[in-house]
């Protein structure tokens, strides 16, 4: 009888084993599954965000020449960073008073940085100043 119950609970504990590995492979092509989906996923959303990025370098360069921008293109001067251009309106008609204006151009979803934000208040405030710098 006793021969029995150890052949029985080896067969068991071999069952369970077989049982456990089959468990383990499942979950480990699950896992990988997973991963390649993720993996597939991110490379998505870098694709998309590059893409986004591009378009809006490139908008923010033909801005200018857009129906939507309110100066002459030859008034405005690109500067990229921390504001696309400085617009000095009616330069290009040689007016008697210039405005000069820091435009940033923004497409789809896109703000104001934090830096753009406080450079607006600054303009708003009145905290703008012209400074004549001479070398020797």
């Amino acid at each position: 009888m006793g021969d029995v119950i150890y052949w029985i609970l080896l067969f068991v504990i071999f069952a369970l084993v077989v049982y456990i590995l089959y468990l383990k492979k499942k979950i480990d092509f699950e896992v990988e599954k997973r991963i390649g989906e993720m993996k597939e996923s991110i490379r998505k959303n870098a694709l998309d965000k590059s893409r986004s990025v591009i378009k809006g370098k490139i908008s923010e360069h033909i801005a200018p020449f857009m129906d939507d921008f309110d100066y002459n293109a030859s008034d405005a001067r690109f500067l990229g960073s921390p504001v696309d251009y400085v617009v000095f309106d009616g330069m290009g008609e040689e007016a008697e008073d210039i405005k000069v204006v820091l435009a940033d151009v923004k497409t789809g979803k896109s703000n104001l940085s934090s830096i753009q934000r406080k450079i607006k208040k600054a303009v708003e405030e009145g905290r703008v100043v012209w400074k004549t710098v001479k070398l020797d």
